[in-house]
């Protein structure tokens, strides 16, 4: 699975979710799925807009975690 660790960057970025918001033109509520690790996908674009705002790299806000299937 991929996980979006966008709450993790933005702590250390010490950025509000509302913040981003208007510094990226994203959705207030696809932000807070972001946050909450609830998105199901992430559009391109979004990530390249979250890249530039909070001047991180792509693998900064994803990470690939293994599923644990026996």
């Amino acid at each position: 699975m991929i996980r979006i660790k966008l709450a993790e960057v933005m702590g250390k970025k010490r950025i509000k979710q509302k913040a981003l918001s208007e510094q990226t033109g994203i959705r207030p509520n696809t932000i807070s799925d972001m946050w909450y690790e609830k998105s199901k996908r992430i559009d391109l674009n979004y990530l390249d807009k979250l890249c530039e705002v909070l001047e991180c790299q792509p693998g900064d806000l994803l990470e690939y975690v293994p599923d644990n299937k026996e």
